[in-house]
């Protein structure tokens, strides 16, 4: 999943920004290259950017939200939602279209629980910085572009700026202080308290069959 992300990004960036006279359109072909590798692999945490995403074309901006939340490795020190909670959750989908009763994954059946898990964190980082755009949004009179793009690079803990963050008051500053907190944390400590509340029911409820769709 990570060689899959970062020779994606490189290619999407590149095209993206290719003629683009605010970032990268003055450069020779191989620095243009250059440029669109580097921010492929920032955006996961690192925090380094080469040109100035105030001046970055919409698809990049939203390339670039999309990698920030993704995150970086499992148990590492990087944030947003974590490589292996993404391709999980691909798995699940691919599963549910096949019509698979179970989830399996190179030759490895998922456990249920570990499912859930997967699904209540991405869905809880999806609130958090969805939530956090809103409050941004009602605070100040940036556009939305910028405001997710802030918001997902706080709960991401990456770094990443549209060069907005510096003019915003100081309630919407605390909202983006909060979310790097809740991002730095709250997945970790989540997932620990999933795990360690888990109990046995000694009873099973009817089965419900709600209409999908």
């Amino acid at each position: 999943m990570t060689g899959a992300l970062l020779l994606g990004a490189w290619i999407y960036f590149t095209v993206c920004e290719w003629s683009n006279p605010g970032t990268i359109a003055a450069l020779d072909p191989g620095h243009k290259l250059l440029q669109g590798w580097f921010h492929g692999v920032q955006p996961r945490t690192a925090g380094f950017n080469a040109w100035d995403y105030g001046k970055a074309t919409d698809e990049t901006l939203l390339g670039t939200i999309v990698l920030m939340f993704i995150g970086g490795g499992s148990a590492s020190t990087a944030g947003g939602l974590k490589v292996t909670t993404f391709i999980l959750l691909f798995f699940v989908l691919l599963a549910e279209v096949r019509g698979d009763p179970e989830v399996t994954a190179h030759n490895r059946r998922i456990e249920p629980r570990i499912i859930r898990q997967s699904i209540t964190v991405a869905l809880l980082g999806i609130a958090a910085v969805m939530g956090a755009t809103v409050l941004l949004l009602t605070l100040t009179d940036q556009r939305l572009a910028f405001v997710l793009f802030e918001a997902t690079s706080a709960f991401g803990t990456v770094g990443l700026s549209a060069g907005i963050t510096v003019s915003l008051n100081v309630p919407a500053q605390a909202v983006i202080i909060a979310l790097m907190f809740l991002g730095r944390l709250g997945p970790i400590t989540l997932v620990s308290a999933l795990a360690l509340r888990e109990r046995r029911r000694r009873f099973s409820y009817p089965e419900g069959a709600p209409l999908i769709g």
